[in-house]
């Protein structure tokens, strides 16, 4: 089973093969939005890109991003990642709120 390691919130937490990294996130209450993601968030449909998190270890182990990633963060990192559209096949670390 993967482990997602949430660095500056310094846990570490087990999820299944195929795990969304949002709802892994929101499960073990760590916080993936800046102010203005938890008053806009559309809820893990992809469709607002607040829920953006830096993934510094582990790229190989994600889900293939998506059209709409694509599209929302060609100006950001390769690394960067919607947390919603991310499914966690392996381990890796992730730094939220970039």
């Amino acid at each position: 089973m993967p482990t997602i390691k949430f660095i500056k919130e310094n846990k570490e937490v087990v999820a299944a093969d195929g795990a969304n990294l949002r709802e892994k996130a929101l499960q073990n209450n760590i916080d993936i939005y800046k102010w203005r993601g938890k008053l806009i968030n559309c809820g893990g449909y992809g469709q607002c890109a607040t829920c953006v998190v830096e993934i510094v270890e582990g790229m190989e182990n994600l889900s293939p991003k998506t059209d709409f990633e694509t599209r929302k963060l060609k100006k950001k990192p390769e690394n960067y990642r919607l947390a919603c559209q991310t499914l966690v096949n392996g381990p890796i670390s992730v730094n939220t709120k970039p």
